[in-house]
């Protein structure tokens, strides 16, 4: 995390304090005796956080009248995002109350001294057994506290463009079994469609997370190899599915089957893909998450009625079609409390507020995320939300989890070295797993690899 954290210019402090202190359009209006501050990403497919976020925050001033609670969005992109909010934990005058929390982030944040534990607020919370026990293990940090509580879950997999596919005169449903299958398809729309971007697999530092987890470990994870031993917790180096993952990306930008490298390398490419590719007709297939189909509902940053007549979704194949025979990867985010908090029990109440079952169900249909609570995910009403829930939840039996480690920031930023040097042509897949190699053994020690380099 240090490299995230160090080299911020005063440019981006001086923009965090006007972020800080600005907040949503509601917010500070109830003009009440106590602050409660929240922060949150508002950027791209984030807008649903802030819908929700402005909803329990009326809730909670209508029961809370001595209290207002000013919202902070923070419109940047997800690095920039992680950086902003390090900088307010920087000062206890910006430091938030309670905070959108990337579940990859917990445990850095926790050794940084950001977060508090909720443990014992969590002994005295009866809702707390509603929640799946795998999603309760995303929100504690090494010492077996927890300190955030899930808001939804994801999986990753295929979306593909029915209309662009007909028109290239590729069966449907299109069901790809190896990577090869897939370049395949991809070829034939760059034959067929020549205006259309064939295929999206986010790649480079500019998308952050979305390129070292959706794009590069959806390929990973999908070889015979792995990004880290959790039997002996060591960082794998050396391995053959690396330098695979690296070559299949070389092969996409190469070949022209993806977005450029300038396009891909917008921070704003998330954004562009659900909100214009998509439902323009622009893009054929976007390796991505179960949540874009809440860019296109009636809340969301781009409303398209028809993206369920469109689009359909395929699972992510393995390299060779072995067993499973697909891929995903799952994440999601939490709530957590800001350690340097003034008002901690009251920044509970918060917490409990916005992740009650009404609220959860809520948020989870607007942000098409699986859900994490079993009286949310068995109500009606959020079965029946979204016809893309069957699918994603389907393929949560094939799903993994990025390393629940306090390092692991620092090699996903490895991660998105490797693949931008690749996809630039600055270096060959081998040489660009080589510098990753030896990135990895700095950041952890010798004693913390495995494999050869």
């Amino acid at each position: 995390m240090m490299r995230l954290r160090t080299g911020v210019t005063l440019m981006l402090t001086a923009g965090l304090m006007v972020v800080a202190g600005c907040g949503s359009d509601d917010a500070g209006q109830a003009g009440g005796d106590r602050t409660l501050t929240i922060a949150y990403q508002k950027f791209g497919n984030f807008v649903h956080a802030d819908n929700h976020f402005i909803r329990v925050k009326d809730e909670f001033e209508a029961v809370h009248e001595d209290v207002t609670v000013e919202l902070v969005p923070i419109e940047a992109a997800q690095n920039d995002y992680f950086t902003k909010l390090a900088l307010m934990h920087g000062s206890e005058s910006t430091a938030p109350d309670v905070m959108y929390e990337d579940t990859f982030m917990i445990k850095s944040d926790v050794d940084a001294g950001y977060l508090l534990p909720l443990d014992e607020y969590l002994d005295e919370w009866d809702e707390w057994d509603q929640f799946f026990d795998n999603a309760k293990v995303a929100g504690a940090g090494d010492d077996g506290s927890i300190y955030g509580i899930p808001m939804g879950t994801d999986t990753r997999a295929l979306w593909y463009n029915t209309e662009l596919f007909e028109q290239a005169g590729i069966p449907l449903p299109w069901e790809p079994a190896t990577w090869e299958d897939l370049l395949d398809t991809a070829r034939t729309i760059q034959r067929e469609l020549p205006d259309v971007v064939p295929l999206n697999v986010y790649s480079g530092k500019p998308m952050g997370e979305a390129s070292a987890m959706q794009g590069f470990q959806m390929l990973l994870y999908g070889t015979e190899d792995r990004l880290y031993d959790e039997e002996t917790q060591t960082w794998i180096v050396g391995s053959q599915g690396f330098t695979d993952s690296l070559e299949f990306v070389q092969t996409i930008f190469d070949e022209g089957l993806a977005p450029t490298p300038q396009q891909a390398l917008d921070s704003n490419m998330g954004s562009t893909v659900g909100a214009q590719w998509l439902p323009e007709g622009e893009l054929a297939i976007a390796l991505d998450g179960s949540w874009l189909s809440g860019v296109w509902l009636e809340t969301g940053e781009r409303a398209w009625p028809e993206w369920n007549d469109v689009m359909a979704q395929a699972p992510m194949p393995t390299q060779h079609g072995q067993e499973p025979g697909a891929v995903s990867m799952s994440g999601g985010w939490t709530l957590a409390i800001g350690a340097q908090t003034k008002e901690p029990e009251l920044a509970w109440e918060f917490v409990k507020l916005s992740l009650d079952q009404p609220n959860s169900l809520s948020y989870n249909k607007a942000a098409s995320q699986i859900a994490v609570r079993e009286d949310v995910a068995e109500d009606p009403e959020y079965v029946e939300a979204n016809p893309s829930f069957e699918f994603f939840s389907g393929i949560v039996d094939v799903t993994h989890f990025r390393p629940a480690t306090s390092d692991y920031p620092q090699i996903s930023n490895e991660i998105q070295v490797a693949m931008e040097s690749v996809m630039t042509g600055q270096q060959a897949p081998d040489e660009a797993a080589a510098v990753y190699d030896e990135a990895v053994e700095r950041i952890v020690g010798a004693d913390r690899i495995t494999g050869a380099r």
